[in-house]
């Protein structure tokens, strides 16, 4: 804004319009009528910024009628932008005033809305699990708490779940523990944020807690895990017909015992698949290959071709 004697001067452009470039000698004196169309606002909106000290009266005519200098053009373009930028009358009044400075100001105001973003994400996410998994009344405050919890609450919520599936067990599944703890970044995106509530819920679900522990408990202790031979039906052909030729040979070559069938069948749990998934959202690594597919078509091959190992 340029206020020097005998200038121009620049109105901002309002939110959303094309800017314009309005001219007034620094010596006219401006009806509020006036004031307001070349400020694109009511005379509503004048009076009130008038009356609360943002834009000073210049006088009042011997009709007692508001007059106003040529700057209040200007000084209603800062206003009237701040305004829709969401900023308060007193911040504005500081501004315009020149007891702030504007960039200060902005600093500020941008930092408030970056906490009001996570606020609101933290309200998307609680909405769209409710919608997603018809959440009912008694389950709404628990998806709240997953929402809204601070970062040393989701750590001890994740200890207490892997202890859980994992306490007293083998110590070579520490590894394993490790690798299945979410971190979620201090400035997580939305799909973040609600796949951290997603996968909360899923760890207060005593079945799949159960059925982890299971599958961890049953882990052998031979030279030849069965996880290796999990890895092998990972990489079958899913295109192929479990029931073909494929199918018999994958059967052949993997050559399972009933007690890796059985394990097979545990670690088929599509929830497991679901909560790896969450974890590489909320991790920001890669999308893992869902592990269930190929185990339900080694399954299928399986009862075609040897359903006496499914029997035993």
């Amino acid at each position: 804004m340029d206020n020097s004697c005998g200038q121009t001067e620049k109105l901002a452009p309002p939110p959303g319009g094309a800017g314009t470039l309005v001219s007034v000698e620094d010596d006219e004196v401006l009806s509020i009528g006036e004031l307001a169309r070349r400020a694109r606002l009511s005379v509503k909106a004048v009076r009130y910024y008038s009356d609360v000290g943002l834009v000073p009266t210049a006088g009042r005519d011997s009709a007692g009628r508001r007059r106003y200098s040529a700057d209040a053009v200007g000084r209603l373009g800062v206003v009237r932008t701040l305004r829709a930028l969401g900023v308060g009358l007193k911040t504005i009044r500081a501004v315009v005033g020149r007891e702030a400075k504007l960039s200060d100001v902005a600093a500020g105001e941008a930092e408030a809305i970056e906490a009001w973003i996570k606020v609101l994400q933290v309200r998307r996410a609680v909405l769209l699990a409710v919608a997603r998994n018809g959440v009912g009344w008694e389950e709404v405050e628990m998806v709240h708490e997953l929402a809204a919890m601070s970062a040393q609450e989701r750590r001890n919520l994740i200890k207490k779940f892997l202890e859980a599936v994992f306490g007293g067990l083998d110590a070579r599944l520490a590894g394993i523990e490790r690798t299945l703890t979410p971190e979620l970044p201090d400035d997580p995106t939305p799909e973040q944020v609600d796949a951290w509530v997603e996968l909360g819920e899923l760890t207060q679900d005593p079945e799949f807690r159960t059925a982890l522990r299971d599958l961890a408990a049953a882990q052998p202790r031979t030279p030849t895990p069965v996880r290796d031979v999990i890895a092998e039906v990972a990489g079958i052909n899913l295109e192929a017909d479990p029931q073909g030729p494929d199918g018999a040979e994958a059967l052949h070559h993997i050559d399972p015992t009933p007690a890796d069938l059985a394990r097979i069948n545990q670690a088929k749990d599509p929830r497991r698949d679901r909560y790896l998934r969450l974890l590489a959202t909320i991790n920001g690594w890669a999308t893992p290959t869902p592990l269930s597919p190929a185990l339900e078509w080694f399954e299928k091959a399986t009862r075609h071709h040897s359903p006496n190992l499914l029997a035993k």
